[in-house]
């Protein structure tokens, strides 16, 4: 879906000029004739429709300073590039110093003003996905953070708002990759619990004997290996949010005291003599059928029924395709800057044939598809040409999969006879002279019938050499040899040698 640019201008020439140039550029237009229409339609409550806002400076009323002045410091605010026929330097430094990105004095050309559009739409994502990580980090994060603009996700955001409301247990169910962690964090961030602590558990990820001492904790001494004391996750959640990420993988046995931990809201940590009383929110999330473990016995009935106290279904990506656009473009902008590549842009062709696709892997299929485009991409735009795989599976598109880089063929460092064919010059021993009078012990490379002798043998005999050479001195033996006293031993009764005494 393309960007939509807000053109302020109180002359009807100059807006249908800069409107049909922006157009022109791949962008939605919408248009406001003075400064009072345009703060309406930014502080309107669907402004994230405005990706880009072009401010004419001088104007009847409510001028461009005033704009920047009464916007200046609110959230959700596009970027403003000012435009104006006064080029001096204090108004330039004016309108940046309220809040505006860029300042273009008209008549722009086509290509300075493109310029700076894209600029700053490429500053914003940045900026965006900076707040985004910090947010994140501290437990800050919403639902308006995060990229979810198809009408399949208004009833998934409208429910974690509910949620967020109290402590009540949430279940995310969903396809894999489809962003269960990312609406869970959005919960919290909307929550009481905000910027407290969000521990997050992989329970497929945790071998089964540790399960409950990752989970509940462990005192020393409770078992082999327990030599201190480990606080679990559960005590690292206390007072925040606690993630069970794939919870179906959880085994029986732990789920009898998750069970005991949501209704009691007490633990009881491997080896402790009393439980302990902690206080956390609890969100799972699962990509199985949780009602069929149940029927299989892999999922205790009474917990599961204790866990989805409060259901949200995260639909796959092939639901909202809607969302791809803009997904695509924050995945540009993140990996662009990651990568240090000076692309900004997906071509029409390939954001079709993205927003065509089915996408099994869900959204972290389309990041990594994204990646893999920034690294394969040189020009500043992505094309198809950067999807081959996708391609190959969307009707009506194809895309040559690149050839591999060439490989420069070094020269060998010997082009001697031997590696022209002549086997008869292949020398029989590997020579090392011996400093004392000048004559070469030899270690033989090919044996009797003409074979070359396998690696071991020689090894064998580099140690025999070795240990007379040096008297049966291991430390300087093992030295020589650039392998350390254990491993030389060690290769000593593999081949039955004894070291030579002096």
């Amino acid at each position: 879906m393309p960007k939509r640019v807000l053109i302020v201008d109180d002359d009807p020439a100059q807006r249908r000029i800069l409107e049909e140039t922006v157009k022109r550029f791949g962008f939605e237009t919408q248009t406001a004739s003075s400064g009072e229409q345009a703060i309406q339609i930014i502080e309107a409550a669907d402004n994230q429709a405005i990706s880009l806002v072009l401010l004419d400076l001088v104007m009847p009323g409510t001028d461009g300073s005033a704009v920047l002045a009464q916007l200046h410091g609110k959230a959700s605010v596009p970027p403003i590039i000012v435009l104006t026929a006064n080029g001096s330097i204090d108004s330039a430094i004016g309108a940046m110093r309220a809040g505006a990105v860029d300042f273009v004095v008209k008549p722009a050309s086509p290509e300075r003003l493109e310029v700076s559009m894209r600029s700053a739409l490429k500053i914003e994502a940045l900026s965006g996905e900076i707040t985004r990580i910090k947010k994140r980090v501290d437990g800050m994060l919403t639902f308006g953070d995060l990229i979810i603009r198809g009408d399949a996700m208004h009833r998934v955001i409208a429910l974690g708002k509910r949620a967020a409301a109290s402590n009540i247990p949430v279940l995310i169910e969903g396809e894999s990759g489809v962003g269960k962690e990312l609406i869970a964090r959005a919960i919290q961030g909307e929550s009481e619990r905000r910027s407290k602590p969000f521990v997050t558990v992989n329970c497929g990820a945790i071998p089964e004997n540790l399960v409950e001492s990752i989970l509940f904790g462990h005192e020393k001494g409770a078992f082999t290996g327990a030599t201190d004391r480990r606080i679990g996750k559960f005590q690292e959640a206390d007072g925040g949010t606690l993630f069970l990420d794939e919870v179906g993988e959880l085994p029986l046995e732990a789920q009898v005291k998750l069970l005991r931990a949501l209704q009691e809201g007490e633990i009881d940590p491997v080896g402790a003599k009393r439980p302990v009383k902690v206080n956390f929110r609890l969100i799972s999330a699962t990509n199985r059928d949780m009602i069929q473990l149940v029927k299989e016995g892999k999922f205790r009935e009474d917990l599961y029924y204790r866990l989805n106290v409060f259901p949200v279904w995260v639909p796959p990506l092939r639901d909202r395709l809607g969302d791809v656009a803009e997904l695509a473009q924050h995945f540009i902008a993140r990996f662009a800057a990651e990568e240090g590549k000076r692309i900004s842009t997906l071509s029409a062709e390939a954001l079709r044939m993205l927003s065509a696709y089915s996408w099994p892997g869900n959204v972290r299929q389309l990041e990594n598809a994204m990646f893999r485009a920034i690294v394969l991409a040189d020009a500043p735009e992505l094309t198809v040409a950067e999807f081959p795989q996708i391609a190959a599976q969307v009707d009506g598109f194809t895309a040559a999969i690149p050839p591999a880089p060439s490989v420069v063929q070094k020269p060998p460092a010997y082009t001697g006879p031997a590696l022209l064919g002549a086997e008869d010059t292949v020398p029989r021993t590997i020579e090392i002279k011996d400093g004392a009078n000048g004559t070469a012990l030899g270690i033989p490379a090919i044996d009797d019938g003409g074979e070359v002798r396998p690696l071991n043998e020689i090894e064998a005999d580099m140690i025999r050499l070795a240990l007379g050479r040096y008297r049966g001195h291991m430390t300087e033996v093992a030295k020589r040899l650039g392998i350390g006293r254990s491993t030389l031993y060690r290769k000593m009764q593999e081949y039955g040698l004894e070291p030579r005494t002096t």
